[in-house]
């Protein structure tokens, strides 16, 4: 779902309210203060995926200020998240302030006083979702309000690249992807707080759920030999650095977990029918091993014998029973 907005046609008069009424449909409710006599025509396009609610906003200097009656009247707690992409912000909230510079990006609690400022025509893209939808503990999440991220370096560099395009290709999203999208980009977010309060993990319900919907689709292509990180990162919607975090949770990599599960499915069409049919190589086939050579050692340091061993071994105690 999209919509967009306009004031450049409308009177200087028109144009001002309309866009307080814009901001703060698009937002939540908030006091917009202009900084030019005349105010700069602004734009606003949205996107919804999912919880999360997507726009891209344009337009001249401004101050907005959200607080007392206004946070008194909301029956939720919402989340902002802003990627600067045109002038410098001033931010505040919970005793702090920093400059959001372009590149960079800042998160807002709704539930809270806040103020912007923005001195100079800006554009940003804002991702709002409800304060449910992250989970991270409240008081990591209150250390990093008003906060500058540099969208250039570690897990922010990760977050801002996957927002950036997620918000430039979310028009073409069904609603079924939009949702994945949007589970990816909250499990990231969750990812960067979770770094700055020195976790050195990904936690909580919403990981293990990403690791479950990585693994069903592990499990859907596993006799794909093109299988890879990259391939299932793309697939499913995130990092492939957060991808192999899932995975060490587990102690395992992405790769092992990949070629134990393909070893458990070989060792059981050995000792099958359909080994006759298709040989050793062929059942290393069916399930994603290209190369015979490389299976048969992964076989051997798994299960201590060749698959062929195997197999002659499976016969004999089938014949025994």
């Amino acid at each position: 779902m999209s919509a967009s907005l306009s004031t450049a046609s409308l009177s200087a008069s028109d144009r001002a309210q309309c866009w307080r009424e814009a901001v703060s449909h698009t937002f939540v409710p908030m006091n917009v203060e202009f900084l030019e006599k005349v105010p700069s025509p602004g734009e606003i396009t949205g996107h919804q995926l999912g919880p999360v609610r997507i726009s891209h906003v344009r337009a001249g200097p401004q101050v907005v200020t959200r607080g007392g009656r206004l946070i008194a009247d909301s029956d939720s707690s919402s989340l902002i998240l802003s990627l600067q992409e045109r002038g410098t912000a001033l931010k505040e909230q919970d005793g702090r302030e920093a400059l959001i510079r372009p590149g960079g990006f800042s998160l807002t609690d709704t539930s809270r006083a806040y103020r912007k400022r923005i001195d100079e025509g800006f554009a940003f893209t804002s991702f709002l979702f409800p304060r449910a939808e992250l989970d991270v503990q409240d008081t990591d999440l209150r250390a990093l309000t008003a906060t500058a991220f540099d969208g250039a370096e570690g897990s922010a560099a990760l977050l801002a690249t996957y927002l950036s395009r997620m918000a430039r290709e979310a028009a073409g999203f069904d609603e079924a992807v939009g949702r994945r999208a949007a589970s990816t980009a909250l499990d990231l977010l969750a990812l960067v707080v979770d770094d700055h309060a020195g976790r050195a993990q990904p936690q909580g319900s919403r990981t293990a759920a990403s690791l479950e919907r990585v693994k069903d689709h592990i499990l859907r292509n596993l006799r794909d030999p093109d299988l890879s990180p990259s391939t299932i990162a793309e697939a499913t919607f995130m990092s492939v650095r957060f991808l192999h975090k899932l995975f060490q949770q587990e102690g395992v990599t992405v790769g092992g977990w990949i070629r134990a599960q393909r070893l458990e499915r070989c060792s059981r069409d050995l000792l099958r029918p359909v080994a006759g049919e298709l040989g050793v190589a062929g059942v290393a086939r069916r399930w994603g091993f290209a190369n015979s050579s490389h299976f048969t050692r992964s076989f051997r340091a798994a299960y201590g014998m060749t698959p062929r061993d195997w197999q002659v071994g499976g016969h004999q105690l089938h014949r025994n029973d």
